[in-house]
């Protein structure tokens, strides 16, 4: 840890030395629990005893102090050990950054200070059915002094993982955005997410009825009120540093495979898989789709940095620096995406049927990455950048889901 004369921060190598050997232990048992499909509860109450969750929280409050670069570093090699947890604790990240930058000193530092204590927070965002396009339809009702919160969620990332939930609601036609207990009376949570990759991310279904919500737990706008906000390209880079973590487990994975395979064919090339040529090059293609993933992924948050530090300084933001933030991420969803997907696919080609045998999970690779990929559909977000590019329209910054009202 080194100390300057503007504040105290944790190098890379500091950080590394605290996460790296926390990484590993969790790696062990990843595919084990991918098999048994057990929720990383354990692995969770590691992170939580690391302070995994205050990388952005201040020294002075009890955290790290770690820049938004280091943060997406770690987390890229969080997802190498497991790829479920950096996705569960997505909205954690975004919550610290929000007390970051608060107003309010005195919510600012108890919060900040809560996280450093090992709090996580969760989300309670998309809703099913008709869903959210026009206005959420779980509610926030009643006066400050009697607030209740009423409605069902689905993708509830992470919040069985958490102890509290960011619930994004409806008051009186605003979007706002509600913090609750995940033991509160009246919070009832499901692990039913059914998706084939990420199984353990713990995305099923929450329900709230009546649940009391005290006037300071009521946050501010929710996710999709209009405007420009660093969220939507910091929640998408999550998603991202997701990806480059599978590439790089999929590489290890497969290079380990190789190395201890003794069969091969009458008409390759070399005896042993590893000195063949062709199977060289498919190592090297997912190394370098890894490498490449890295790379965007801190370029990316090198402009979030540059964002969230001058609005910090400032007191507000700068619309050009969010616009290249959200541009930036946008255009690296469609290079990480295609890429990892397409490697996680061909990392196959190195071997016979035993390469897909259950024991090994390699599949797990390809379905993580395809399951995360759709988070934002890729087909829209280039739309949105064509436009951008051709016509200067702006950026469509938060999305909702659901039924189209004319529909």
């Amino acid at each position: 840890m080194t100390t300057s004369s503007a504040a105290q921060t944790y190098s890379d190598a500091d950080l590394t030395a605290v996460f790296a050997p926390v990484f590993a232990q969790i790696a062990q048992g990843a595919v084990d629990r991918e098999i048994d499909r057990r929720l990383a509860f354990d692995e969770v109450a590691l992170l939580r005893e690391a302070k995994f969750g205050a990388l952005r929280v201040p020294v002075e409050f009890g955290g790290y102090g770690a820049s938004v670069r280091q943060l997406f570093s770690l987390l890229i090699d969080l997802a190498a050990a497991e790829s479920n947890l950096p996705q569960a604790l997505r909205v954690h990240w975004s919550f610290v950054e929000d007390q970051r930058l608060s107003t309010d000193s005195r919510s600012r530092e108890q919060w900040l200070r809560a996280v450093a204590e090992g709090r996580l927070v969760g989300n309670a965002i998309t809703e099913p059915g008709v869903g959210a396009v026009d206005r959420y339809r779980t509610t926030l009702t009643g006066t400050d002094d009697a607030l209740r919160l009423n409605g069902t969620k689905y993708y509830s990332t992470g919040s069985l993982y958490a102890d509290h939930i960011l619930v994004a609601a409806d008051r009186d036609g605003e979007r706002v955005g509600v913090l609750v207990d995940g033991d509160a009376p009246g919070v009832t949570q499901h692990d039913d997410w059914d998706g084939f990759g990420q199984r353990l991310t713990a995305s099923g279904t929450t329900e709230f009825s009546d649940v009391a919500v005290p006037a300071d737990r009521v946050l501010g706008p929710g996710y999709g009120a209009p405007g420009r906000t660093y969220g939507t390209s910091y929640l998408q880079l999550v998603q991202l540093a997701v990806l480059a973590g599978i590439a790089q487990r999929a590489t290890d994975d497969t290079a380990a495979w190789v190395r201890d395979r003794t069969r091969s064919y009458t008409h390759a090339v070399a005896d042993l898989p590893r000195h063949d040529p062709l199977v060289q090059q498919v190592i090297g293609r997912l190394s370098s789709v890894a490498f490449t993933a890295r790379a965007t992924v801190l370029a990316v948050a090198d402009t979030l940095d540059a964002a969230l530090d001058d609005a910090q300084a400032r007191g507000s933001f700068d619309d050009a620096l969010l616009d290249t933030a959200e541009l930036a991420a946008a255009r690296a969803q469609a290079t990480v995406i295609d890429q990892v997907v397409a490697a996680t696919s061909h990392l196959f080609e190195v071997g016979g049927a035993s390469i897909v045998s259950e024991r090994l999970r390699l599949d797990r690779h390809w379905r993580n990455a395809r399951t995360i990929s759709v988070h934002n559909p890729l087909i829209y977000k280039l739309q949105s950048v064509g436009a951008h590019v051709l016509n200067g329209e702006d950026l469509p910054y938060a999305w909702s889901a659901g039924a189209r009202p004319s529909a």
